[in-house]
């Protein structure tokens, strides 16, 4: 008789010899009535049944959890034939992939840090996949390569990045990212020898690596399997040796971080309870008079981040002012009630802020458009930093007791560009800008507002041609986040300019559980309140719609992460509002998504099914458990991959065979882009990611009866 397991395995090499037979298939029109598409590779159906929290859930591909069996990894590559081979023919895609290269084979260069005047940043070149460390001495130096990634990796998928630079700028720390995983591995190198020194360090989670000035030391925080802790590693010794410093009795649950200040004197710990910013302690040690560890704030339910500059802390926090606001710590005398108002809470929310030149450098957004103020320690304004457009912008980065910062501002429309800010005169100039061949003036970006289902007006931006025409036949691609306190603001890609370049309309809509106007707005987006993340995005679609942008046909959605949650919501809720959705590195399994990688950090954003009553609202609403047979559902392109070491892959694997069982012998295809290589945290090649790019745009084209481009334009149009 045949073994359970040997079934098992036939009845996938039979799926995977359909997925090549489908490869040879060229896919028709999904919206022109031609022939429907091949059918997917069949996947084994196990159910197994549970009951949680009184309600009985039955699981048919919980097999498929398993991600190193023999029969997950033969269904990994029956399905990314089948995708292949439907992506790999689609009209026009030799045309688009022309302009997405145009996008992204471009140089590039990324915010410097500056120490002892020396500069240390980023840089990749036109024909390469990464980005390597480069310093220069002055201002108007050469360029000097440091670390270069493309040789550690034959196909590309190993990153550096800067982690760390000593005071005299002769020591830096990088990190070394395989496949885009949250996992890294630091390296110490001597910037005048060129050399790595002999120190190695675990590949792990670290959120803060402080070199001390005299460089006999280090301050470290990482995970290991008990909790975060923060640790203190002498140079030139094992770091299995390392001291540990802090975090005894901390869970896997909370994320642990420090830094050091600039004149060493103090080391600065944080300790996030999950990661939707509304619950941190904050802890300093004396490390010149080698005091004990002092707690500055812990049982307070608010979000709190500081930095130091001499002997005073300014923290932003949102404790008693929801749109958040800056306090003055005297590290002499810590204790909450002496603290100091700064920058009061006023009607905009106070976004971030950094400490350069003597001054803060504060971040605000008012309806979504950012502002940046520099403010005096003594709370007097010395003036706001002029912005190019409606966009977006990073904080000024900079020292304490410097006049030099940079800044980025990028939009839609507009590729990244980096400044250099003189902080006492207020001048400006680039440091570095993309030279992309897409020509602004023919498009626009504009804010609207529509109303939800509760009454609440949202905020949406619209990013097109300047002239579209309001017909109902625009294609339009509609995306958001709406969570853990996250703004949305317009920023470039080579995506979404490919996609306005050949008459798309880009749409992202602000909904709540963001950050855009404070905690309350987070709040109304989290936790039971979760709905209502789904019913904003809903009537954005509706709105659209309705406004005569596009219609359900020719209407796209799109998310990753939390947002791949929300699309997957979105479209098991209301499937005859959308004909395709491109879902990344998804939550998807909400019932279960607590037990994997590092999804504990999320339960204070969405509760878990281990609470009853979290269960009852995380359920009604969890897309894989709301896939009904028969639905008409869109088309479905899922995004995941190996690497993604925070969000399981588990969940788009899931939900794709769930999915395409659901869908049999529709026209409307499910497919799975599984990569094998890349995850959550980037690291894509540059290579790869044209080829991505292109396949996710000629997804959308295909799926919204769209007609591909015939030559190869640029953005810049003809």
């Amino acid at each position: 008789m045949m073994s359970k397991d040997k079934k098992i395995s036939l009845l996938l090499l039979f799926s995977f010899l359909l997925a090549l037979a489908a490869a040879a298939a060229v896919p028709g029109d999904a919206h022109s009535g031609s022939s429907p598409v091949a059918a997917p590779p069949k996947t084994t159906v196990t159910e197994v049944k549970e009951t949680v929290q009184g309600v009985e859930i039955v699981d048919s591909y919980r097999w498929l959890e398993d991600q190193n069996s023999p029969e997950t990894r033969a269904w990994i590559d029956a399905q990314n034939a089948y995708s292949d081979g439907m992506l790999a023919k689609l009209p026009g895609r030799e045309a688009i992939r022309q302009q997405v290269s145009a996008m992204i084979k471009i140089d590039s260069m990324g915010s410097p840090v500056v120490r002892n005047n020396r500069y240390f940043f980023t840089k990749r070149k036109a024909d390469q996949d990464q980005g390597s460390l480069f310093t220069r001495k002055g201002l108007q130096g050469k360029d000097e390569l440091l670390v270069d990634p493309l040789p550690m990796s034959p196909n590309h998928t190993v990153t550096v990045g800067l982690a760390a630079v000593s005071n005299d700028g002769s020591l830096i720390a990088y990190d070394v990212r395989e496949g885009g995983a949250d996992e890294v591995t630091p390296h110490l190198f001597d910037v005048d020898s060129r050399k790595d020194l002999a120190d190695v360090f675990p590949k792990a989670r670290y959120s803060g690596f402080s070199i001390l000035n005299d460089k006999s030391g280090i301050y470290l925080a990482k995970v290991t399997k008990e909790g975060p802790r923060v640790y203190f590693h002498k140079i030139g010794t094992d770091a299995a040796n390392d001291t540990e410093v802090f975090g005894k009795g901390y869970g896997p649950e909370t994320i642990i971080s420090c830094s050091l200040s600039r004149d060493n004197h103090y080391l600065q710990i944080s300790v996030a309870h999950g990661s939707s910013g509304d619950h941190t302690e904050l802890y300093v040690q004396d490390l010149v008079n080698k005091g004990p560890i002092v707690t500055i704030v812990k049982d307070v339910h608010s979000g709190f981040n500081g930095q130091i500059a001499g002997d005073r802390m300014y923290v932003r926090t949102n404790w008693n002012a929801p749109k958040w606001h800056v306090m003055e710590v005297d590290l002499k005398n810590p204790a909450m009630d002496k603290w100091r108002e700064v920058v009061p809470e006023s009607d905009v929310v106070l976004e971030g802020f950094s400490l350069v030149g003597g001054k803060l450098a504060v971040r605000y957004t008012q309806n979504v458009i950012p502002h940046v103020k520099l403010v005096e320690p003594s709370g007097k304004l010395v003036r706001e930093v002029p912005l190019p457009a409606l966009g977006s912008v990073s904080g000024l980065s900079g020292e304490w007791d410097s006049n030099e910062a940079f800044f980025s501002f990028t939009s839609f429309h507009i590729p990244p560009t980096i400044y250099r800010y003189d902080l006492a005169t207020g001048k400006k100039t680039v440091w570095s800008e993309l030279k992309v061949p897409i020509d602004t003036a023919k498009f626009e970006v504009k804010q609207v507002w529509y109303t939800s289902k509760d009454g609440t007006k949202i905020p949406m931006f619209l990013a097109h041609a300047k002239s579209l025409k309001l017909d109902g036949k625009n294609p339009v691609l509609l995306t958001g986040y709406g969570g853990f306190n996250l703004s949305q603001t317009p920023s470039f890609s080579g995506f979404a300019a490919t996609w306005m370049a050949n008459g798309g309309v880009l749409a992202v809509a602000n909904m709540r559980g963001g950050g855009e106007f404070g905690e309350a707005w987070h709040h109304a987006g989290m936790l039971e309140k979760k709905q209502n993340v789904f019913d904003d995005f809903i009537a954005a679609a509706e709105w659209l719609i309705q406004n005569k942008y596009t219609t359900p046909a020719r209407l796209a959605i799109r998310g990753g992460s939390n947002g791949g949650l929300l699309v997957g919501a979105a479209l098991t809720q209301r499937p005859d509002l959308f004909a395709a959705v491109i879902c990344s590195y998804p939550l998807l399994d909400m019932v279960r998504y607590q037990n994997f990688l590092v999804a504990k950090y999320w339960v204070p954003e969405y509760g878990s099914s281990d609470d009853p009553a979290q269960f009852k609202y995380i359920y009604a609403y969890s897309p894989y458990h709301h896939v009904k047979v028969g639905t008409k559902y869109p088309s479905v392109l899922f995004i995941s991959g190996d690497s993604d070491t925070r969000v399981a892959p588990l969940h788009a694997r899931k939900m794709t065979a769930l999915m395409q069982a659901a869908t049999a012998g529709s026209d409307h295809p499910i497919l799975l882009h599984y990569d094998t290589t890349a995850g959550h945290s980037g690291g894509t090649p540059a290579s790869k990611q044209i080829e991505n790019t292109t396949d996710e745009l000629s997804y959308l084209f295909w799926q919204l009866g769209v007609g591909a481009p015939t030559k190869t334009e640029t953005a810049k149009g003809n």
